[in-house]
């Protein structure tokens, strides 16, 4: 069962998102491609970005035996209208919550509910601001009763959609191709037994929630178009034990495995810098470090990003944790 949606008091936001009201995405990305975003926007979705990762963090912080997903949306919900933002996922094309929680066999886009967790589930929740007009869009695994809930099978699903994740996030870079993303990801995942879902992808963002270009989290033979400096979107690979093919419940939101596998999934808004990348909604001061990051194979901590401004920040959050 499901509490009623969520509303958002229009005087405590700083901007609506064009669908708000009914429910009917109007603006459209930029007609030549992929953006690059002004130095203007980019301070803007800076803004979008912490906020996100602040709500994230809260969200998060709620996983526990018992506490159902509901009562996480309540607080996301709350969280997103303290810091003046609209929660995205908030009647976007009908969407009824503030938040995605995806639970176990749901590979994306499972809607809060009274279903209390139970220890052992993993949680992916899945989180979009929109603040002063540009949104901000994260997710990451929780897992309740922490890691020694999780047997480990589970832990090495997590931990490999993690380390996939990551070893396309540093390949990101002016000048690269866009499908080299899916292909390191599908390399990563492949040999180890897993499989990545090909009907959900990553996106472009900004002022609209989701734009150019189209991110595969799988190997695509044929050239994408170069990654430009300026350029934000989205990386977020769905990892599944078994089949990736997803079934669609008649909510037309809800996609789980259809066999029951477990599925894992990571997201960051990413923005591409002249030396490298960046993660726009990545952690801060009071963000745990969860055991994926811990023993990455990858690159062990937590990870902001490949430019030296990032590569610095990372550095001295690490060893303040």
């Amino acid at each position: 069962p499901q509490s009623p949606s969520r509303l958002v008091d229009p005087e405590k936001v700083l901007t609506l998102p064009d669908y708000a009201i009914d429910g009917v995405p109007k603006k459209k990305g930029g007609t030549n491609g992929v953006e690059v975003k002004s130095a203007e926007e980019i301070v803007k979705m800076r803004a979008s970005g912490r906020a996100a990762r602040e709500v994230l963090d809260i969200a998060g912080r709620l996983v526990a035996p018992g506490v159902t997903t509901d009562a996480i949306d309540a607080a996301v919900h709350a969280a997103c209208i303290e810091r003046g933002a609209y929660p995205s996922p908030l009647n976007y094309r009908k969407f009824p919550k503030s938040c995605c929680t995806s639970v176990n066999e749901v590979i994306c886009h499972g809607i809060p509910d009274e279903r209390p967790l139970e220890e052992g589930d993993i949680v992916n929740i899945d989180i979009t601001v929109y603040l002063d007009g540009y949104h901000g869009d994260c997710s990451e695994m929780f897992v309740v009763g922490g890691k020694e809930a999780l047997d480990e099978a589970g832990q090495k699903l997590i931990q490999t959609t993690y380390d996939s994740w990551l070893s396309s996030l540093e390949l990101v870079r002016p000048g690269v191709d866009f499908n080299v993303i899916g292909k390191v990801i599908q390399d990563y995942i492949t040999p180890r037994g897993y499989s990545t879902v090909r009907s959900f992808c990553g996106h472009g963002i900004g002022s609209v929630f989701h734009c150019a270009p189209n991110i595969y989290h799988y190997t695509v033979n044929q050239p994408l178009g170069l990654i430009k400096a300026g350029n934000v979107f989205t990386i977020e690979p769905m990892i599944c034990e078994k089949l990736a093919d997803p079934y669609m419940w008649d909510d037309d939101w809800t996609a789980t495995t259809v066999d029951g596998g477990r599925s894992a999934q990571f997201e960051h808004t990413l923005l591409v810098t002249d030396d490298g990348v960046e993660a726009m909604t990545g952690k801060i001061e009071t963000s745990p470090l969860q055991f994926w990051e811990a023993e990455s194979e990858v690159r062990k901590g937590v990870w902001l990003g490949t430019s030296e401004n990032a590569r610095k920040r990372a550095g001295e959050l690490n060893s303040s944790m």
